[in-house]
């Protein structure tokens, strides 16, 4: 497995380039047709820094910037280990789209001391809290490794049922 481990790699650069990639095109958009850009009657792009974590818990730790930052980069590096030991493609794949994701976001986060959102969706006046394309990267990854972990749990406990008839 460790030599797909490059290929799981371009998943989280990809990831990384992405969120960039739509800040730049979409802020500028927004700048100019207002405060948001109207997609669908449920979904608007718009420009939000959130300098908390999610909901933007946290806005007001002090140093917030550098302490959610460092706490991200040690939680990605412990991500890249367990990458780096993963025999399962799903659980790699999981990896690295929360490696991606929380990179992406500390890269904002130093960059200009908080994270760039523009995905609001809503439903009439009813607003999901603005995320980006690294937080979507982050949810799937931690939903991919739920998944999984649940696939192997009930993998197990049918082979043990499976083994008790059988004695």
């Amino acid at each position: 497995m460790k030599k797909y481990c490059l290929y799981f790699l371009i998943i989280s650069i990809m990831i990384i380039v992405s969120h960039q990639t739509a800040r730049l095109i979409i802020f500028p958009q927004v700048a100019i047709h207002g405060e948001r850009i109207e997609v669908f009657p449920f979904f608007n792009l718009v420009e939000v820094w959130n300098s908390g974590i999610s909901f933007g818990m946290l806005r007001e730790l002090a140093y917030g910037q550098w302490v959610l930052s460092g706490v991200s980069l040690v939680i990605t590096v412990i991500f890249l280990i367990l990458l780096w030991r993963e025999q399962k493609y799903v659980s790699a794949a999981a990896y690295s789209l929360i490696i991606g994701g929380a990179i992406g976001n500390v890269l904002d986060r130093i960059r200009f001391g908080a994270v760039a959102d523009y995905l609001d969706f809503h439903l009439y006046d009813y607003h999901w809290p603005a995320f980006n394309l690294t937080d979507v990267a982050i949810v799937s990854g931690i939903c991919l490794l739920i998944a999984q972990q649940l696939t192997t749990k009930i993998a197990y406990e049918n082979e043990e049922n499976d083994e008790r008839k059988m004695t």
